[in-house]
């Protein structure tokens, strides 16, 4: 098994090794202790089956639930990234998120699978928190020092948000509910409770900040989003088809982008869910 760095913000491509087979436990904990350093890693040349994927999944913690997604067609814990090339609506995910951070206890990692991708674009981007976190100047940091995120799905998957049924004409099997109203209450600065290295946990499901005027939650908000989005802190993973991509929830911020218009892309997707007593200390 080799393991080289992209040299940018975040992730590595890890080869010489098959997914397929099962692993022995000195090899998953080389690949853990990469994830935990790079954030993103990619596997290349990963032919999977659903039994693959699974077991893959599962050695870095259980398979973990999808609140507002439907299995893929004849599936029955792995769920479906698609976009069909005659589609026309807005592209799903292209808002910067960390996945399912409105749960109590949001997914350790995600496992996403290269089935049909196209000749060009369908990038994801990833920021890297823990360097963007590194990088801030202390008086910006000031900022975000003991701020108490709250997080919410409501903006895109109640039934009135983004991807509500007659709102959104994807292919994607979503199934809105007024449940995402919930709200769930994180610290925007925190502590990697594998690594310990200090990060900073936000994105798009950031609603509002704990005892905070919304005049002053709206500038805290905008000021951290201008901050994270500079160019020093992102890789942009470019897929291949049968590549397999694992990365940390709680050390990134990812999205999706366009630019494949007119043709199908498909990639199959398993979240990692976390230890519950990292969040109940």
């Amino acid at each position: 098994m080799k393991i080289e760095p992209t040299g940018e913000s975040c992730g590595a491509i890890v080869t010489g090794i098959d997914l397929m087979r099962s692993l022995a436990p000195s090899a998953v904990q080389r690949i853990r202790d990469a994830w935990l350093e790079y954030h993103v890693l990619a596997f290349p040349n990963q032919k999977l089956n659903d039994d693959g994927l699974e077991r893959f999944a599962e050695y870095f913690g259980p398979i973990g639930d999808d609140p507002y997604f439907e299995p893929a067609e004849g599936k029955e814990r792995i769920t479906a990234v698609e976009r069909k090339a005659d589609e026309k609506s807005r592209i799903f995910a292209d808002s910067w998120h960390s996945d399912w951070s409105f749960k109590s206890v949001p997914p350790a990692g995600t496992c996403l699978l290269g089935v049909d991708i196209p000749p060009k674009g369908g990038d994801t981007l990833f920021i890297n928190e823990h360097l963007a976190l590194k990088a801030m100047p202390d008086d910006l940091r000031a900022r975000f020092d003991g701020k108490i995120g709250i997080h919410s799905a409501r903006k895109s998957y109640a039934e009135d948000g983004k991807y509500a049924k007659g709102k959104y004409g994807g292919s994607m099997r979503i199934t809105p509910s007024n449940d995402a109203y919930k709200t769930q209450a994180h610290p925007i600065i925190r502590i990697h409770p594998e690594s310990g290295f200090p990060g900073i946990f936000a994105g798009a499901y950031v609603i509002d900040i704990y005892d905070e005027e919304e005049q002053e939650v709206a500038e805290i908000l905008s000021a951290l989003s201008l901050w994270l989005s500079r160019p020093e802190f992102i890789y942009r993973h470019k897929w291949e088809p049968d590549m397999l991509l694992l990365w940390d929830n709680r050390s990134v911020l990812h999205k999706a982008t366009g630019g494949y218009e007119g043709y199908t892309r498909l990639l199959h997707r398993l979240t990692i869910a976390d230890d519950a007593s990292y969040y109940n200390k």
